[in-house]
């Protein structure tokens, strides 16, 4: 078949992550259950969040922005995945596949920042306690998550753009269930050589850095911590780290398997598997991890689906 730039004339097919009718029929009930239990968690986590004057400090600040990021990374992928199951239709059309690429960078990418901010805080909070307020001032937060922001945008800007200069043939298939760039970079009938190098940059901008720091910080908090003669003191500040840890390992160990292996051929179905688990579980188990590991979350929660409840009385 000759490879032509159709652009917004060309369609893609998305293989999901089943073609048996039967088995369609069980995701569409898992994903669309998944969908809306991330949808509700973290939307009560930003209410209970904004609505909390106790909650008005800077490391509830960063788990609201998380909470909405990972609404946004969530919804760029599930409810094209759970339209298509529905109508029993693989297509994309060539915007819809770059516009849901573009949006999974930026959500991927800023969630992957966001982590490492909220790394940096906890070792600010430890390590630094007598001047936590005035390192971690509402300015200096708000600059580091509108940074992240500023970066991820014009990453995904970069790879789109190098994106729509490679060719496709009509009725491409991509074995995945959203149009993942690795995916797209495979299925590509041009070359991509410049395209894995920009690719392979980004995944040491977005996962070893990150990576790195989150890795740092931690070591400088254990240090300080074990420095603490009071053991009461010790386990209430890994208490406090501790569902942060348990989200990074989760996020780290699938996300950024995948990106940083990209050149190295995997089954798609292994592909699918791992891209599951940081676009759909991880959004979905982030409320649950933070709130039920965290008295101050759970008491705030308690009172916003108590003022929820005296409302509809």
């Amino acid at each position: 078949m000759q490879a032509v730039n159709y652009t917004r004339l060309s369609q893609f097919l998305l293989l999901g992550l089943s073609e048996d009718p039967e088995v369609q029929s069980i995701l569409f009930i898992q994903f669309l259950s998944m969908y809306l239990v991330a949808m509700l968690g973290n939307l009560l986590i930003i209410l209970a969040v904004s609505s909390d004057s106790h909650l008005h400090i800077p490391m509830y600040f960063f788990l609201c922005n998380l909470s909405f990021v990972d609404i946004g990374l969530i919804s760029t992928t599930v409810p094209k995945m759970l339209e298509n199951i529905q109508a029993q239709n693989k297509d994309i059309s060539y915007i819809d596949c770059l516009t849901q690429a573009y949006f999974f960078i930026i959500f991927f990418g800023v969630d992957d920042f966001l982590l490492t901010v909220m790394a940096y805080d906890r070792f600010v909070a430890i390590c630094y306690p007598l001047k936590y307020t005035i390192i971690m001032n509402p300015r200096f937060c708000s600059f580091l998550v509108l940074m992240s922001w500023f970066i991820i945008l014009w990453i995904g800007l970069i790879n789109i753009l190098m994106l729509m200069q490679l060719t496709f043939s009509m009725g491409t298939v991509i074995p995945h269930f959203f149009c993942e760039l690795p995916q797209l970079l495979k299925v590509a009938s041009s070359d991509v050589l410049i395209n894995n190098i920009i690719l392979n940059m980004i995944a040491v901008l977005l996962g070893v850095f990150p990576a790195f720091g989150i890795i740092f910080s931690y070591s400088k908090i254990v240090s300080s911590l074990m420095k603490l003669s009071s053991t009461t003191s010790r386990y209430k500040a890994f208490s406090n780290c501790g569902s942060h840890l348990c989200v990074v390992s989760l996020f780290y160990g699938t996300g950024l398997v995948i990106y940083l292996s990209s050149a190295v051929t995997h089954s798609s179905q292994e592909n699918s598997m791992a891209s599951v688990m940081y676009t759909v579980v991880t959004p979905m188990l982030n409320p649950f991890t933070y709130s039920l590991r965290n008295r101050d979350m759970k008491e705030a929660l308690r009172r916003l689906l108590s003022r929820a409840s005296s409302c509809l009385s």
